[in-house]
């Protein structure tokens, strides 16, 4: 039996509720009773709609966040890789970033630096190097952190709508990415509204709904259960 890299038992994040929102409790549970395990080498994908935790999963997971309640065990170096880039800075450029954001992950400066043409030539941003990032489109500020991970010697990696961002020529750059960090042992988690592509690369799929886990399990079934869902069936 392979050693789970991520153990997430009973977790419960809340935020306190603004003053126009009527609750009893004064909370708002952005994450209700979550949990789960995932082998080293595996790749969970995570569905639901807008609203429903998924990146405050990650967050939570990565430290971001603090945990209301439960406990969250990581074997291993992480890479978060979220959404609005967190670490970026607006006016400093694009290369700047890239070493700023590779000393956050762990990278040496010599490193990040030798490192940087390969970074900017995967993430099709050549022509964008002196660019400050405040220009930068948030599908741009993706491409960047996703492709400045990708360099990191992380065993997890924690990977926010990567998915939908890009053209077809970087969507598959992406998929090959992923197959290559899990033949190397590596363990991913995803966040997607991809639907075909949660199936075709994960290994187990999450379905979240306002916070609450609906279920964990084989992709297929759990994205056909989730469909039925959308549906109202």
């Amino acid at each position: 039996m392979k050693e789970n890299s991520i153990i997430v038992e009973n977790l419960i994040k809340t935020f306190k509720a603004p003053k126009n929102f009527k609750n009893k409790s004064n909370l708002i549970y952005a994450l209700n009773n979550i949990s789960f395990s995932l082998e080293k080498g595996q790749i969970l994908g995570i569905i639901g709609k807008n609203g429903s935790g998924k990146t405050t999963l990650l967050r939570t997971i990565s430290g971001i966040y603090n945990a209301t309640s439960g406990n969250i065990t990581v074997n291993g170096k992480l890479a978060p890789v979220l959404q609005i880039g967190i670490g970026f800075r607006n006016e400093i450029s694009c290369v700047e970033n890239i070493i700023m954001y590779g000393l956050l992950l762990g990278l040496q400066k010599n490193e990040i630096k030798n490192k940087i043409n390969s970074i900017l030539e995967f993430a099709d941003l050549k022509d964008f190097a002196r660019m400050k990032l405040k220009y930068f489109s948030s599908g741009m500020r993706t491409r960047l952190a996703f492709a400045t991970a990708m360099q990191i010697k992380s065993e997890i990696f924690l990977v926010d709508e990567i998915l939908a961002v890009g053209d077809m020529d970087f969507k598959q750059k992406s998929f090959d990415e992923f197959m290559r960090l899990k033949k190397e042992g590596k363990t991913i988690i995803h966040t997607t509204h991809n639907l075909s592509a949660v199936e075709r690369f994960s290994d187990k799929v999450l379905f979240l709904d306002k916070g609450k886990q609906i279920d964990i399990g084989e992709p297929k079934e759990i994205v056909t259960k989730y469909k039925k869902y959308i549906l109202g069936e």
